[in-house]
């Protein structure tokens, strides 16, 4: 059984690895995980001890199997969570991160896939992000960030590249959400902003706007 610690490290290494696939330093685990690296070192020689993962002073850390599907296991009952409070009970989806962070650490395999049926089998979370099956596998999309389209693109809304409270409430500030079509009126050169159409209404947009909105071309 791992701690609700030993969890939030292994689904940090996972994601500071580009899902598990790289070392990732104890340095950017403190940074991610707002700790001391001292602390880090003590817990991953804890977690190697278990065999959640490979660790070599001074060279880094990386995954086991063991420890990858631990990780995406925590990560499928979160996006789960976010689902379900979402589509069942009305949170906004700026609201669902802090509380998902909690629901995440329930360790019942039964509960998880009763949820998962619950929910008719959902692929992406409330923020775009891809919800692993059982045995830790995603269902990939094609998408890019909006910054990346063209003039006269049309495109819809399939993620975020960020979930900060901060942007979600903009983004539903100016009914930008999952499924929303955006078409790119005109890009400005000089600092990359936009003019868009969102939904029949037009909306003037920051380079950092558009570098956080991931999109599927739909037509040009």
């Amino acid at each position: 059984m791992t701690t609700f610690s030993e969890e939030n490290y292994l689904k940090a290494i996972y994601h500071l690895g580009n899902h598990g696939q790289h070392s990732v330093s104890t340095n950017a685990i403190a940074e991610k995980i707002e700790t001391k690296a001292s602390s880090v070192t003590d817990m991953l020689r804890k977690l190697a001890e278990k065999d959640y993962v490979d660790y070599k002073k001074y060279q880094g850390v990386s995954l086991t199997e063991k420890g990858r599907l631990t990780a995406t296991n925590v990560i499928r009952k979160h996006r789960l969570w976010e689902v379900f409070l979402v589509n069942k009970l009305d949170f906004s989806w700026g609201e669902v991160h802090d509380i998902a962070e909690q629901l995440e650490h329930i360790k019942s395999l039964k509960l998880t896939n009763a949820l998962d049926a619950f929910l008719d089998y959902p692929s992406h979370d409330p923020h775009g992000d891809p919800i692993p099956d059982a045995d830790g596998n995603f269902k990939k999309i094609s998408k890019i960030v909006l910054s990346k389209a063209n003039e006269n693109d049309i495109c819809v809304c399939v993620g975020v590249n960020d979930s900060s409270s901060g942007f979600l409430k903009y983004l539903d500030k100016n009914n930008i959400a999952l499924g929303a079509e955006i078409e790119i009126l005109s890009k400005e050169p000089f600092d990359d902003s936009m003019n868009i159409n969102v939904n029949g209404k037009s909306l003037a947009i920051s380079k950092l706007i558009s570098n956080n909105l991931y999109v599927k071309i739909r037509s040009t």
